[in-house]
């Protein structure tokens, strides 16, 4: 189960964007579990896993500050 805390190593990276993978099926996470990133200011893209790796390529290809948890449950 996902805590909090394991988003602390992304807040570090300061990313304009997160995508989190949540495996083979999307599973939206409560707000709570991801405020220490959307009170930085930091978006949080949820999608299965598959989708959030090729979003992840897509976006650095472009440049952008963007970062991946992935899940692969």
């Amino acid at each position: 189960m996902l805590e909090q805390a394991d988003f602390q190593p992304l807040l570090a990276l300061r990313p304009e964007l997160v995508l989190l993978g949540t495996g083979q099926k999307i599973r939206f996470p409560t707000p709570e579990l991801l405020a220490p990133l959307t009170h930085e200011g930091i978006g949080v893209e949820v999608m299965d896993t598959q989708a959030a790796c090729r979003t992840y390529m897509v976006l650095m290809a472009e440049g952008r500050a963007v970062a991946a948890a992935l899940l692969f449950k």
